[in-house]
């Protein structure tokens, strides 16, 4: 069988939950680090791609294509090695409903993660989008800029349930990782799910960092 039926699948999801809130905080900050920079290399490979696209031209075209390249950060994450902030939501919670960890190694988990995954994307953000320049000139400083503008102009409330779409997706995204017995199929799994929240829209926390 080339897939893991629902029952095992969560029973996956709460071993890796379990391991991810146990490993060492050095481990956890390492593996955030990279996670926030792959996502971040997701972005920056959007906006390469897209950011020259005239949308008088391309329409809502230009959006699916970078939808379909943005994957790669989770992609990344989930095959090479990454602790990322919202799959960890899923996984790490998982863990604590079935009684494998303590609550406050979930809080611990999250905090960590959290903080590295910003650091990692801060680290692609200045390095490869400032310094070396990909996000600084012509279309694709616009493309960047008003993608951020767009973002932060939305109202609290609007933010939050956009969060909500994003984070389902994204989760389902590593559910479906989990459920995969051979790479084909995780990336596949992993592809659908995060093409689909960046297409529509939604406002992710580490995306958006």
């Amino acid at each position: 069988m080339a897939f893991n039926p629902p029952k095992k699948t969560a029973r996956l999801a709460v071993e890796h939950g379990a391991k991810k809130a146990n490993l060492p905080i050095l481990t956890q900050s390492i593996l955030g680090f990279l996670a926030g920079a792959f996502v971040a290399f997701g972005f920056l490979l959007d906006i390469r791609v897209t950011g020259n696209l005239p949308v008088e031209i391309w329409g809502s075209m230009g959006s699916f294509i970078g939808a379909s390249v943005f994957p790669v950060g989770l992609i990344f994450v989930l095959l090479a090695g990454g602790e990322l902030l919202t799959g960890n939501m899923m996984a790490v919670t998982t863990a604590r409903f079935a009684g494998k960890i303590k609550t406050t190694y979930l809080i611990k988990n999250w905090t960590i993660v959290a903080i590295t995954n910003f650091i990692g994307s801060i680290f692609v953000a200045y390095f490869f989008g400032h310094l070396l320049g990909l996000t600084e000139t012509g279309p694709y400083l616009e493309a960047t800029v008003a993608i951020a503008e767009a973002k932060i102009a939305d109202p609290f409330m609007l933010a939050f349930l956009s969060g909500i779409g994003a984070n389902w997706l994204v989760c389902l995204a590593v559910w479906l990782c989990y459920a995969a017995d051979d790479v084909t199929g995780k990336i596949l799994g992993i592809w659908f799910p995060i093409m689909a929240f960046v297409a529509i829209g939604f406002q992710h926390v580490v995306a958006n960092m």
